[in-house]
């Protein structure tokens, strides 16, 4: 503990603490007033003080839904200056967010003026702008006056403030609420009255519903911009059951014919908190980066409503494919946060189910009914005893006036001869003498019955549970149909649809389609240059490397690369280094084993087959398909043994097979001779008594045998010499054959 060391001037005790200590307190002090007093909702009536200090506010100014409207300045004065000693524009700034249609599922602030829009763009100064309240706001303070919730002292003394709103209307789930807390953070998304209100009456029927009842009567969060929730039954119930998760959110669209063929994609619903006009910018920077190229063009047509033109770039493409390119690069799609992190009972931060929330509402609901009953009890026997004053009075009028004529102390008189209570005593000397007419006694009179009946009725509803339940049942019911699904504030907006089937979105609908050239030297260090390009000799290499492999292609293609382990390895083309650079090394795109050498890199074409062969001498035919690598590690296909290594990948476009080997025997077979395999060993091509196979290639018979002589391409068509088997020996091949025993 500190210990006191020195008094202060005014005679305090100063006390020595350590630093790490009093910034603790502080800190601790400092994170408790944000939570409670500013970032989360309370779980009863949904609000954070600062909303409840404006409604209580604006109720206080008499700006029911039935009044007119008033200055935003003046009510943003009141709350200041009353009860909420913060910054002027940030009350403002929370009343405008009230009052936004597209903001706030059920708005509680009715306002005049320029608000705000969808677009993104801000309210105007609060001296232009007029509010009031509505009538959800109105259900939320109904009651305040019958001593249903607790009051306290407002920061200066001079006032006082509620703790908690009545909250007729189930606010906190209706409207939703976001905040940034000390170490702590909320997210509740909008969902819709009715539905809430169903839900509730099925709570108070079966207080042990389950979470996946629940889900079945509130399916999913309903969103002020509509849109179309597309997560799966499974992952909301999940979400409810747990009060964490999210939901995944996508914009309404449409296709609008344009006739000869032509369409476009009309966006009517926004995703909820996206600006519009930020995401048309997001859109025209994609074009512009050619990063949507399946997009040709996007026009702003919004008016009132909504109305977001995506033109594509050519007719054949498909609407689906076109929005599921976009719904991957843009806020056309957003996943929604549920993190039901409330104050339970106005004190402690917790993490609340769907349930949980739904039953701390009635909770607070049965609490108020309870004070509320307790204030028109007491408020009917008083008037009930004052009543029965006055019928005293007319039951012996002329007594009564006697003792007010004669008596010095006539209140004590009186109190003392009728046996009156101070309050009947009261009532009757304050009488004026026009309600002694006869009408006013049977006036009286039906008042004391109807308030007797009322005192019973509420002795009644004090003493049973089960009637103050059903009472309750009786007032959400009211606000059902008030704002329920058969109001136009209460219909449902946002759709809820089953997950969208996947969607193969090919590649260029993410890759602008333009020629490139494909360059990879004899070390393995690849570029790509721009445009169809020819070798003249003139591209630099590093030191000691040179050219080896020379490839046109598409910026959309897929490069296919062969080494000598027997692995496929594919790069994405427009991945690949660009400039005037020397690239980069291949082993920092793909994980090449170590030793391992490139044999061929080609332009992946889906549907075509390859031949592939070891230096053993064995292979067979592979799919292009099946050579399609998904991770860095590659993909194996060619089994490899005794020392063998991958030697040959080439085109199996033909009906023939030619085979070299280092002994310079030239072999020709049948292509129908091997077999079509996705891995393996595959079977001998040509046998060799020394060396290993040098080439291979696949032909057209018919077309004749070529091969690369210096600059000159020679073809021999007499091919019979060398026709034979598959796994024979072979001949010499025929004079002019290049002596490195390869056909290029």
């Amino acid at each position: 503990m500190s210990k006191p060391v020195a008094r202060n001037a005014g005679g305090g005790v100063i006390r020595e603490v350590s630093l790490e200590s009093a910034l603790g307190e502080r800190y601790l002090a400092y994170a408790l007033s944000t939570i409670t007093a500013r970032s989360l909702p309370d779980a009863r009536d949904g609000l954070k003080p600062v909303h409840r200090r404006l409604l209580y506010a604006m109720r206080l100014l008499r700006l029911d839904p039935a009044s007119g409207y008033k200055k935003c300045a003046r009510v943003v004065g009141d709350v200041i200056g009353k009860f909420h000693p913060h910054g002027e524009q940030a009350v403002y700034d929370a009343m405008v967010r009230l009052s936004q249609e597209f903001a706030a599922r059920y708005p509680l602030v009715d306002g005049q003026g320029n608000f705000g829009n969808i677009d993104g763009d801000g309210a105007a100064a609060m001296r232009y702008t007029e509010a009031r309240l509505t009538p959800v706001a109105e259900a939320l303070l109904d009651g305040i006056d019958e001593d249903t919730v607790e009051f306290r002292a407002t920061y200066d003394g001079e006032e006082d403030e509620p703790l908690v709103l009545p909250a007729a209307f189930p606010n906190l789930l209706a409207n939703g609420a976001s905040g940034i807390a000390v170490g702590m953070a909320t997210s509740i998304p909008p969902h819709n009255a009715g539905e809430l209100c169903d839900a509730l009456l099925h709570l108070i029927k079966s207080p042990r519903a389950t979470a996946a009842k629940i889900a079945d009567l509130v399916p999913g969060p309903d969103f002020p911009t509509g849109g179309v929730l597309v997560e799966s039954r499974q992952n909301i119930v999940a979400a409810y059951r747990s009060g964490r998760g999210s939901f995944r959110l996508r914009a309404r669209w449409e296709v609008e014919k344009q006739g000869r063929g032509l369409w476009v994609a009309v966006v009517t619903e926004m995703p909820y908190q996206v600006a519009k006009s930020r995401l048309v910018e997001r859109i025209a920077e994609l074009i512009a980066a050619k990063k949507v190229p399946l997009l040709g063009d996007v026009r702003d047509e919004s008016a009132e409503d909504v109305r977001l033109v995506l033109e594509p770039r050519s007719r054949t493409v498909e609407p689906e494919v076109l929005m599921e390119s976009l719904f991957r690069a843009t806020d056309l799609e957003v996943r929604v946060p549920l993190n039901l992190n409330v104050l339970d009972g106005g004190r402690l931060p917790r993490v609340l189910d769907l349930r949980g929330a739904l039953q701390a509402f009635l909770d607070h609901r049965h609490e108020v009914l309870v004070r509320r009953t307790r204030t028109r009890l007491a408020r009917a026997e008083a008037r009930v005893e004052v009543l029965e004053g006055y019928l005293l009075v007319f039951g012996n009028l002329d007594e009564v006036i006697r003792i007010l004529r004669t008596e010095d102390e006539p209140r004590a008189v009186l109190k003392k001869r009728f046996k009156l209570s101070d309050a009947q005593t009261d009532a009757i000397l304050d009488l004026r003498l026009r309600r002694l007419r006869r009408l006013e006694e049977e006036g009286i009179r039906a008042e004391h019955a109807d308030l007797t009946a009322l005192s019973k009725k509420l002795r009644a509803l004090q003493r049973d549970k089960g009637q103050r339940w059903q009472t309750i049942a009786t007032e959400i019911r009211e606000i059902r149909e008030a704002f329920g699904a058969k109001t136009e504030l209460g219909g449902r907006r946002t759709t809820i649809a089953d997950p969208p089937a996947l969607v193969e979105v090919p590649t260029e609908a993410m890759i602008e389609r333009e020629p490139i050239t494909v360059v990879c030297s004899e070390k393995g260090w690849i570029r790509a240059m721009k445009g169809h390009v020819e070798d003249t000799g003139d591209v630099r290499y590093k030191d000691g490397d040179r050219g080896r492999f020379w490839l046109h292609a598409q910026s959309t293609d897929r490069i296919s690369i062969f080494v000598t382990n027997g692995r496929f390895h594919t790069l994405v083309a427009s991945a690949l280094p660009r400039g005037r650079g020397m690239g980069e090394p291949v082993k920092l795109m793909a994980d090449l084993s170590n030793g391992a050498e490139i044999v061929d890199v080609r332009v992946h074409r889906p549907g075509a087959a390859l031949l592939v062969a070891s230096s053993d001498g064995r292979g067979f035919v592979v799919e292009d398909d099946q050579t399609v690598a998904q991770t860095r590690q590659g993909r194996q296909v060619l089994n490899l043994a005794g020392g063998a290594e991958a030697a040959v990948c080439v085109p199996a476009d033909g009906d023939t097979v030619a085979v070299i080997g280092e002994n310079r025997k030239l072999l020709l077979f049948p292509l129908s001779e091997l077999p079509t395999m996705a891995r393996g060993r595959g079977v001998l091509l040509q046998r060799y008594r020394d060396g290993a196979l040098a080439d291979a290639r696949v032909f057209r018979r018919k077309d004749g045998l070529s091969w690369r002589s210096g600059e000159r391409v020679r073809t021999e068509t007499d091919l019979r010499d060398w026709l034979g088997k598959r796994a024979q020996s072979g001949r010499l091949p025929p004079r002019g054959f290049p002596k490195s025993g390869r056909f290029s």
